[in-house]
Protein backbone atom coordinates (compact mmCIF):
# COMPACT_ATOMS: atom_id res chain seq x y z
CA UNK A 1 0.00 0.00 0.00
CA UNK A 2 1.33 2.95 -0.96
CA UNK A 3 2.40 5.93 1.56
CA UNK A 4 -0.32 8.32 1.88
CA UNK A 5 -2.75 6.66 0.46
CA UNK A 6 -6.05 7.01 2.78
CA UNK A 7 -7.60 3.75 4.22
CA UNK A 8 -11.12 3.52 2.32
CA UNK A 9 -14.24 3.47 5.12
CA UNK A 10 -14.65 -0.76 4.25
CA UNK A 11 -14.57 -2.75 6.63
CA UNK A 12 -11.61 -4.86 7.06
CA UNK A 13 -11.78 -8.96 7.02
CA UNK A 14 -12.69 -10.23 10.66
CA UNK A 15 -10.60 -13.46 10.39
CA UNK A 16 -7.11 -14.74 11.92
CA UNK A 17 -6.19 -13.29 15.42
CA UNK A 18 -8.32 -10.42 15.11
CA UNK A 19 -11.37 -12.92 15.10
CA UNK A 20 -9.82 -15.03 18.21
CA UNK A 21 -8.98 -11.45 20.44
CA UNK A 22 -12.10 -10.20 19.57
CA UNK A 23 -14.31 -13.20 20.47
CA UNK A 24 -12.13 -13.70 23.80
CA UNK A 25 -12.51 -10.18 24.59
CA UNK A 26 -16.38 -10.54 24.21
CA UNK A 27 -16.58 -13.94 26.04
CA UNK A 28 -14.53 -12.50 29.02
CA UNK A 29 -16.99 -9.58 29.33
CA UNK A 30 -20.26 -11.15 28.90
CA UNK A 31 -18.91 -14.06 31.42
CA UNK A 32 -18.15 -11.59 34.38
CA UNK A 33 -21.31 -9.55 33.54
CA UNK A 34 -23.21 -13.23 34.55
CA UNK A 35 -20.77 -14.42 37.19
CA UNK A 36 -21.62 -10.31 38.98
CA UNK A 37 -25.03 -11.18 38.34
CA UNK A 38 -25.22 -14.45 39.98
CA UNK A 39 -22.84 -14.27 42.46
CA UNK A 40 -20.91 -11.33 43.13
CA UNK A 41 -18.15 -11.98 45.66
CA UNK A 42 -16.90 -14.50 43.05
CA UNK A 43 -16.77 -11.92 40.38
CA UNK A 44 -15.08 -9.80 42.77
CA UNK A 45 -12.05 -12.10 43.48
CA UNK A 46 -12.03 -13.40 39.64
CA UNK A 47 -11.53 -9.31 38.64
CA UNK A 48 -8.96 -9.05 41.40
CA UNK A 49 -6.90 -11.96 40.40
CA UNK A 50 -7.29 -11.13 36.60
CA UNK A 51 -6.48 -7.88 36.53
CA UNK A 52 -3.23 -6.04 36.87
CA UNK A 53 -1.06 -5.42 40.19
CA UNK A 54 2.36 -5.29 40.41
CA UNK A 55 2.13 -6.03 44.00
CA UNK A 56 0.51 -9.36 42.95
CA UNK A 57 2.65 -9.81 40.17
CA UNK A 58 6.21 -9.51 42.18
CA UNK A 59 4.38 -12.23 44.65
CA UNK A 60 3.89 -14.57 42.76
CA UNK A 61 0.46 -13.98 39.98
CA UNK A 62 2.60 -14.09 37.03
CA UNK A 63 -0.08 -14.89 34.77
CA UNK A 64 -1.81 -11.46 35.05
CA UNK A 65 0.87 -10.03 33.08
CA UNK A 66 -1.32 -11.41 30.04
CA UNK A 67 -5.07 -11.80 31.47
CA UNK A 68 -5.66 -8.00 32.37
CA UNK A 69 -5.62 -7.38 28.68
CA UNK A 70 -8.90 -9.69 28.07
CA UNK A 71 -10.73 -6.94 31.08
CA UNK A 72 -12.67 -4.31 30.52
CA UNK A 73 -14.28 -1.53 32.77
CA UNK A 74 -17.42 -0.68 31.45
CA UNK A 75 -19.15 -1.29 27.73
CA UNK A 76 -17.69 1.77 25.95
CA UNK A 77 -14.16 0.88 26.63
CA UNK A 78 -14.72 -2.55 25.29
CA UNK A 79 -16.99 -1.49 22.45
CA UNK A 80 -13.87 1.37 21.34
CA UNK A 81 -10.87 -1.06 22.48
CA UNK A 82 -12.76 -4.19 20.54
CA UNK A 83 -13.49 -1.65 17.28
CA UNK A 84 -9.73 -0.28 17.16
CA UNK A 85 -8.37 -4.11 17.32
CA UNK A 86 -10.12 -4.87 14.67
CA UNK A 87 -9.84 -1.97 12.24
CA UNK A 88 -5.93 -1.20 13.29
CA UNK A 89 -5.08 -5.04 14.08
CA UNK A 90 -6.45 -6.55 10.92
CA UNK A 91 -3.80 -4.12 8.78
CA UNK A 92 -0.82 -5.15 11.18
CA UNK A 93 -1.98 -9.13 10.24
CA UNK A 94 -2.66 -8.37 6.76
CA UNK A 95 1.28 -7.22 6.34
CA UNK A 96 2.97 -9.43 8.84
CA UNK A 97 0.64 -12.20 9.14
CA UNK A 98 -1.18 -13.68 12.43
CA UNK A 99 1.29 -14.96 14.01
CA UNK A 100 3.48 -12.08 14.01
CA UNK A 101 0.05 -9.99 15.18
CA UNK A 102 -0.46 -11.90 17.87
CA UNK A 103 3.37 -11.97 19.29
CA UNK A 104 3.23 -8.26 18.98
CA UNK A 105 -0.19 -8.06 20.70
CA UNK A 106 1.11 -10.06 24.14
CA UNK A 107 4.44 -8.83 24.06
CA UNK A 108 3.18 -5.27 24.38
CA UNK A 109 0.47 -6.37 27.30
CA UNK A 110 3.23 -8.16 28.74
CA UNK A 111 6.16 -6.07 28.39
CA UNK A 112 4.54 -3.07 29.17
CA UNK A 113 3.14 -4.43 32.50
CA UNK A 114 6.55 -5.58 33.40
CA UNK A 115 8.18 -1.68 32.61
CA UNK A 116 5.12 -0.30 34.16
CA UNK A 117 5.42 -2.63 36.93
CA UNK A 118 9.49 -1.47 37.68
CA UNK A 119 9.06 2.33 37.41
CA UNK A 120 5.65 1.57 40.11
CA UNK A 121 8.30 0.45 42.46
CA UNK A 122 10.16 3.68 42.78
CA UNK A 123 7.06 5.93 43.71
CA UNK A 124 7.67 8.24 41.30
CA UNK A 125 5.37 10.61 40.47
CA UNK A 126 3.00 9.43 43.49
CA UNK A 127 2.69 6.04 41.49
CA UNK A 128 2.42 2.76 43.61
CA UNK A 129 2.55 -0.94 42.98
CA UNK A 130 -0.98 -1.43 45.15
CA UNK A 131 -2.26 -0.10 41.95
CA UNK A 132 -4.51 -2.19 39.80
CA UNK A 133 -5.35 -1.63 36.12
CA UNK A 134 -7.20 -3.57 33.50
CA UNK A 135 -8.29 -3.32 29.75
CA UNK A 136 -6.33 -3.30 26.35
CA UNK A 137 -4.56 -0.47 26.25
CA UNK A 138 -1.05 -1.58 26.55
CA UNK A 139 -1.74 -3.97 23.87
CA UNK A 140 -2.88 -0.72 21.41
CA UNK A 141 -0.58 1.47 22.47
CA UNK A 142 1.56 -1.55 21.07
CA UNK A 143 -0.48 -1.48 17.66
CA UNK A 144 -0.41 2.12 17.50
CA UNK A 145 3.25 2.21 17.53
CA UNK A 146 3.74 -0.07 14.63
CA UNK A 147 1.54 1.66 12.63
CA UNK A 148 3.24 5.30 13.47
CA UNK A 149 7.05 3.64 12.73
CA UNK A 150 5.65 2.00 9.64
CA UNK A 151 2.48 3.15 8.33
CA UNK A 152 2.96 6.92 9.32
CA UNK A 153 1.55 8.26 6.52
CA UNK A 154 -1.16 6.68 6.35
CA UNK A 155 -4.69 8.55 7.28
CA UNK A 156 -7.20 6.80 8.68
CA UNK A 157 -10.50 7.42 9.75
CA UNK A 158 -11.56 8.20 13.11
CA UNK A 159 -15.11 6.85 13.83
CA UNK A 160 -16.07 7.45 10.18
CA UNK A 161 -15.98 10.70 10.68
CA UNK A 162 -12.70 12.60 10.00
CA UNK A 163 -8.92 11.32 8.64
CA UNK A 164 -6.07 11.97 9.94
CA UNK A 165 -2.43 10.88 10.01
CA UNK A 166 -1.78 7.75 11.70
CA UNK A 167 1.36 9.27 13.20
CA UNK A 168 -0.31 12.68 14.23
CA UNK A 169 -3.14 10.03 15.96
CA UNK A 170 -0.29 8.28 17.85
CA UNK A 171 1.34 12.28 18.95
CA UNK A 172 -2.06 13.27 20.06
CA UNK A 173 -2.59 9.88 22.16
CA UNK A 174 0.72 9.49 23.49
CA UNK A 175 0.13 13.54 24.87
CA UNK A 176 -2.66 12.71 26.44
CA UNK A 177 -1.17 9.91 28.56
CA UNK A 178 1.65 12.52 29.51
CA UNK A 179 -0.73 14.44 30.59
CA UNK A 180 -2.49 12.59 32.59
CA UNK A 181 0.81 10.72 33.58
CA UNK A 182 1.75 14.18 35.36
CA UNK A 183 -1.46 15.34 36.38
CA UNK A 184 -1.68 12.31 38.73
CA UNK A 185 -5.03 11.58 36.65
CA UNK A 186 -5.18 7.99 36.51
CA UNK A 187 -1.45 8.23 35.99
CA UNK A 188 -0.92 4.55 36.75
CA UNK A 189 -2.95 3.68 33.66
CA UNK A 190 -1.33 6.29 31.61
CA UNK A 191 2.11 4.94 32.48
CA UNK A 192 0.99 1.37 31.51
CA UNK A 193 -0.22 2.54 28.26
CA UNK A 194 3.08 4.25 27.75
CA UNK A 195 5.09 1.38 28.60
CA UNK A 196 2.76 -0.51 26.11
CA UNK A 197 3.97 1.84 23.24
CA UNK A 198 7.46 1.40 23.90
CA UNK A 199 7.25 -2.45 24.59
CA UNK A 200 5.35 -2.53 20.89
CA UNK A 201 7.93 -0.35 19.39
CA UNK A 202 10.86 -2.30 20.68
CA UNK A 203 9.26 -5.62 19.27
CA UNK A 204 8.82 -4.18 16.16
CA UNK A 205 12.38 -3.45 15.92
CA UNK A 206 14.06 -6.84 17.51
CA UNK A 207 12.18 -9.30 16.91
CA UNK A 208 12.91 -11.68 13.61
CA UNK A 209 10.55 -10.56 10.88
CA UNK A 210 8.48 -13.90 11.10
CA UNK A 211 8.16 -13.64 14.64
CA UNK A 212 9.99 -14.94 17.60
CA UNK A 213 7.89 -18.58 17.73
CA UNK A 214 8.65 -18.92 14.24
CA UNK A 215 12.53 -17.91 14.68
CA UNK A 216 12.63 -20.50 17.94
CA UNK A 217 10.71 -23.08 15.78
CA UNK A 218 13.26 -22.87 13.35
CA UNK A 219 16.24 -23.07 15.76
CA UNK A 220 15.10 -26.05 17.68
CA UNK A 221 14.44 -27.87 14.91
CA UNK A 222 17.75 -26.88 13.32
CA UNK A 223 19.27 -28.11 16.68
CA UNK A 224 17.36 -31.26 16.10
CA UNK A 225 18.50 -31.95 12.70
CA UNK A 226 22.00 -31.33 13.58
CA UNK A 227 22.13 -33.79 16.83
CA UNK A 228 20.45 -36.58 14.37
CA UNK A 229 23.50 -36.43 11.60
CA UNK A 230 25.72 -36.25 14.39
CA UNK A 231 24.05 -39.55 15.19
CA UNK A 232 23.86 -40.71 11.70
CA UNK A 233 27.72 -39.71 11.27
CA UNK A 234 28.78 -41.84 14.75
CA UNK A 235 26.86 -44.85 13.38
CA UNK A 236 28.70 -44.78 10.06
CA UNK A 237 32.13 -44.98 11.52
CA UNK A 238 31.40 -47.96 13.66
CA UNK A 239 29.75 -49.38 10.83
CA UNK A 240 33.12 -49.04 9.38
CA UNK A 241 34.67 -50.18 12.00
CA UNK A 242 32.57 -53.11 12.27
CA UNK A 243 32.42 -54.04 8.40
CA UNK A 244 36.53 -53.68 8.63
CA UNK A 245 37.01 -56.28 11.01
CA UNK A 246 34.79 -58.67 8.77
CA UNK A 247 37.08 -57.42 5.58
CA UNK A 248 34.97 -55.95 4.05
CA UNK A 249 35.20 -51.77 3.08
CA UNK A 250 32.48 -49.99 3.18
CA UNK A 251 32.36 -45.84 3.00
CA UNK A 252 30.29 -42.75 3.99
CA UNK A 253 30.54 -39.48 3.41
CA UNK A 254 31.20 -36.55 5.20
CA UNK A 255 27.55 -36.81 6.66
CA UNK A 256 27.10 -40.44 7.36
CA UNK A 257 25.43 -41.13 3.97
CA UNK A 258 26.25 -44.29 2.33
CA UNK A 259 28.31 -44.16 -0.77
CA UNK A 260 27.46 -47.43 -3.06
CA UNK A 261 30.73 -48.09 -5.00
CA UNK A 262 29.05 -48.48 -8.02
CA UNK A 263 28.33 -44.59 -8.38
CA UNK A 264 32.19 -44.88 -8.28
CA UNK A 265 32.27 -46.37 -11.28
CA UNK A 266 33.59 -44.92 -14.94
CA UNK A 267 30.66 -45.33 -16.93
CA UNK A 268 32.74 -45.48 -20.26
CA UNK A 269 34.40 -48.50 -18.35
CA UNK A 270 33.14 -51.79 -19.97
CA UNK A 271 35.36 -54.10 -18.07
CA UNK A 272 33.04 -54.63 -15.07
CA UNK A 273 30.06 -55.57 -17.45
CA UNK A 274 28.95 -59.20 -18.85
Amino acid sequence: MARGSPITMTLPPFAGTVRKLVLANAGVFLGLMLLRLLLPNAALWVGLHLAFSPYAVVHGEIWQLFTYVFLEGGLLSFLLNNLFIWLCGAMLEGAYGSRWFAELYFASAAGGAVLASAISFTHILHLSPLSIDAGAGAAIFGILAVIAARFGDLEIWIFFLFKIRAKYLVAIYVFINVAMLLRNNNAFDALLSLCGLLAGYLYLQFAPRRGLAFNFTEQFYGMRNAYYRAKRRRAARKFEVYMGKQGRKVQFDKEGRYIDPDSQKDPNDKRWMN
